[in-house]
């Protein structure tokens, strides 16, 4: 599954004020030099491509769960895979900030024993109780 979309509202931010920015900056006085209104519409566009950039990055990102492992591939051009085996796991939680809570995801955080594992904390997981449910079944299987 691929992270929640709220990890775009940090860029959508940054461009939406970057683009404010560029608007009233035009409109100033000290920008009737072409060169200086070029440059402020350079740098907006600058932001916007890194926008792009971090919205073709969550779309090839995606969250693995199987039977036997946690999967979290990310990266557009390099990519990185974390994995942690489920019996390493001796612990799991989640947690959801305010924001979380309204608009539907959740951090992961695992735990091995007395290790340090490079997949330790899973941000905005979308359907955290769901997910959370279904591997915490799949780490502690019912004995009874």
């Amino acid at each position: 599954m691929r992270r929640h979309p709220a990890v775009l509202l940090g860029p959508v931010g940054i461009v939406l004020g970057s683009l404010l920015a560029a608007g009233i900056l035009s409109n100033t006085p000290f920008t009737s030099e072409p060169t200086v209104l070029a440059v402020i519409w350079w740098v907006w566009l600058l932001v916007l491509v890194w926008f792009v950039w971090k919205v073709a990055e969550w779309s090839v990102d995606y969250f693995v769960i199987t039977s036997a492992r946690l999967l979290l591939t990310t990266g557009l051009i390099t990519r990185q895979i974390n994995m942690m085996p489920l019996g390493k796991v001796t612990d799991m939680r989640f947690e959801r900030s305010l924001m979380g809570r309204l608009i539907g995801y959740g951090t992961f955080v695992m735990e091995s024993a007395g290790q340090d594992q490079a997949l330790s904390k899973i941000n905005f997981v979308p359907y955290p109780e769901q997910l959370y449910l279904e591997v915490v079944g799949l780490i502690f299987p019912d004995k009874g």
